[in-house]
């Protein structure tokens, strides 16, 4: 689009003169034409220099020349109104305390009269620049602007409709509507003044009939089957999905334009809402001091985040990482400025530092997050496993009895069930030393700190996931690379992991291995396909999916449970009781010391057997650890 320069000041000014002028004259001739009789401006060149003259004063104090016309606001209609006002103020005081010619200069109503006409002109030119040029830039950037049609009709749909008819600049053309309920609508309905179509076609056949190529979802009644059907629908025939988060307040049209977005892959999972019981988890927060451990990773940081909602006394967040934790205090703050929030560069490996920590700050809820959790990577660094997911919560779960802490809340993985690799077989140890030290406490009398494990599965987004890979992979133009064609996965979103940790910790008794709901598995295959045609592209054209082979390590599927595991169910729905077989303390504290004995001599072969003897159904696939087993 051409780009048009502004009007000068000078020029607008000589337009708001002419304006007068011209408003002048008009209100001569209609007052005559009224009968009303008594000098006209147009008699009189003093009169009417005087009239003019008046106006450029208060043109001049009130800088209503100084906007730019086309960006005209309300603002600018006040400063003229003040402008005019003060002009017939400044008239109405000459008439009376002047005399010229023995008689008033100005007939008071022709004053008045002039004054209202002047106004109208001055407003009217602005709007009406306002209104070419908006016009104009609307037919400019209409080739560029989103064809949608919003699919939905009720209070929802219409917020959005409102919204987008409002924005300026447009970023989306508003075509019609698409009613899911009503089946007994005539051929010429329409809502908003669009056309509103009956969906008793397939959304793609719908779509090209109003010429549209996106869909913006409206409806939260829909259930996970219908959204599925519409968005294989549309993304099969390269239409865009967009949707409104369900946290928008639709009330507030600018937020609503701002949050629509492209349907997200997370959007897609088989869910729920997740419905917390904050009262329970406010009072084991409010008022307290938290530590969380890894709060700079994506769960450790989402758990923070979160807690930070209840008001604790002190958040201690901590972390080895340097930038990341400095960007989420930043964050933090920023969202919560009033909260008492800590950043603590530190590692759970140095259990001095952590000793200084616990005696200064005196924690008493504990989130443990912080883990190594890339499974090849730990295949080729067995000893960092072990140091930092085995003796790190060892060193975290020690002091919280040493220094009296309530709560201590270990986020592990489904990888530690059946484990088949060092990061899993490693968690997996971590588990058995927190949960038999907490029956440990409970049968000595000593159990003032609670020890609550929580396991789930992948978590979409986090550090390391398939999602940001994929989607770096398509940016880059492909291909995406998968293990195995047959691979699955369960899927939770970032805040529906934490919430259950904050759920599992506050309902927790000590011990005890709470597992998530995990929904539906999901094949990753199916997921890159899904991802690829969500960026509008078409899978094996314009983005291959190449397979990788396994990494070491490696399982087609996950579990959450071992074979011989029993689950209890508790009062939320979506979280049940992992009843796992523990050893006594004395014999895993014991298996626990060597272990970490063995891995600070990087005996590595040793150390691996010794943590397939402490888990018995570690066994190692597509790994050089495969020759342990036998």
């Amino acid at each position: 689009m051409k780009n048009l320069g502004y009007l000068p000041r000078w020029s607008i000014l000589l337009i708001d003169i002419f304006i007068v002028f011209f408003s002048a004259m008009v209100g001569d001739y209609l007052l005559d034409g009224i009968g009303i009789d008594s000098y006209p401006f147009r008699q009189s060149l003093l009169f009417l220099v005087l009239f003019i003259a008046t106006h450029l004063l208060f043109f001049r104090v009130f800088k209503t020349y100084s906007g730019i016309i086309r960006h005209t606001t309300f603002v600018d209609a006040v400063n003229l109104f003040w402008a005019e006002l003060s002009s017939l103020i400044s008239l109405f005081i000459i008439n009376l305390t002047v005399d010229i010619f023995t008689e008033k200069p100005f007939l008071t109503t022709r004053v008045l009269f002039c004054g209202i006409i002047t106004y109208c002109g001055l407003l009217f030119f602005r709007i009406a620049v306002k209104s070419v040029f908006e016009n104009y830039i609307n037919v400019s950037r209409e080739k560029d602007l989103t064809k949608t049609v919003i699919y939905g009709s009720g209070e929802k749909a219409i917020a959005i409709a409102n919204a987008i008819l409002a924005e300026t600049p447009h970023k989306f053309k508003l075509i019609g509507f698409i009613d899911n309920k009503s089946t007994h609508l005539q051929k010429n309905n329409r809502l908003l003044n669009l056309p509103l179509l009956n969906y008793n076609r397939k959304i793609p056949v719908l779509v090209r009939v109003m010429g549209v190529n996106s869909v913006i979802l409206a409806d939260d009644s829909l259930s996970y089957d219908e959204t599925m059907k519409i968005v294989d629908d549309c993304l099969n025939y390269h239409i865009k999905v967009y949707n409104l988060p369900s946290f928008t307040d639709i009330q507030n049209q600018k937020r609503v334009v701002a949050n629509i977005r492209n349907i997200k892959i997370e959007d897609l999972l088989d869910r729920k809402p997740i419905v917390l019981n904050n009262t329970k988890i406010s009072a084991q927060i409010k008022g307290k001091t938290v530590l969380v451990s890894g709060g700079a990773g994506s769960i450790g940081s989402e758990i923070v985040w979160q807690l930070s909602k209840y008001e604790p006394k002190k958040i201690i967040i901590l972390d080895q990482a340097e930038t990341p934790l400095h960007q989420v205090t930043l964050e933090i703050k920023k969202d919560f400025p009033s909260n008492n929030t800590l950043s603590l560069v530190a590692d759970i490996r140095n259990r001095l530092l952590l000793e200084q920590i616990f005696k200064t700050h005196q924690p008493d809820v504990i989130y443990h997050a912080a883990a190594y959790k890339h499974v090849p990577l730990m295949e080729n660094n067995p000893e960092q496993a072990v140091f930092t997911n085995v003796m790190g919560t060892k060193n975290l779960a020690d002091l919280a009895i040493e220094y009296g802490a309530e709560r201590f809340v270990m986020v592990s993985t489904d990888k530690a069930v059946n484990p088949s690799n060092i990061m899993g077989a490693s968690k997996r140890v971590a588990e058995m030393y927190v949960q038999s030290l907490d029956r440990y406490l409970k049968k000595s009398g000593q159990n003032k700190t609670n020890f609550i494990t929580t396991r789930f599965g992948n978590v979409l987004g986090s550090n390391g996931s398939v999602v940001p890979l994929f989607t770096k992979q398509i940016q880059e133009g492909g291909p995406i690379t998968i293990t195995h064609p047959d691979i699955i996965r369960y899927f939770m979103t970032i805040p529906e992991a934490c919430q259950l940790v904050l759920e599992a910790g506050s309902m927790g008794e000590g011990g005890e291995i709470y597992i998530f709901d995990m929904g539906k598995p999901v094949k990753i295959i199916d997921l890159a396909h899904k991802m690829i045609k969500m960026a509008g592209l078409i899978p094996e054209k314009d983005i291959a999916v190449k397979v990788v082979g396994l990494r070491p390590g490696e399982k087609l599927y996950e579990e959450l449970l071992n074979d011989s595991s029993k689950t209890l169910p508790t009062y939320h729905e979506k979280i049940m009781i992992g009843m796992d077989d523990t050893e006594s303390f004395e014999h895993v504290s014991k298996l626990v010391e060597e272990l970490i004995e063995k891995a600070r001599k990087y005996n590595t072969e040793d150390m691996v057997k010794m943590i397939k003897f402490i888990v018995p159904e570690y066994k190692s696939l597509n790994s050089i650890f495969e020759k342990l087993d036998n």
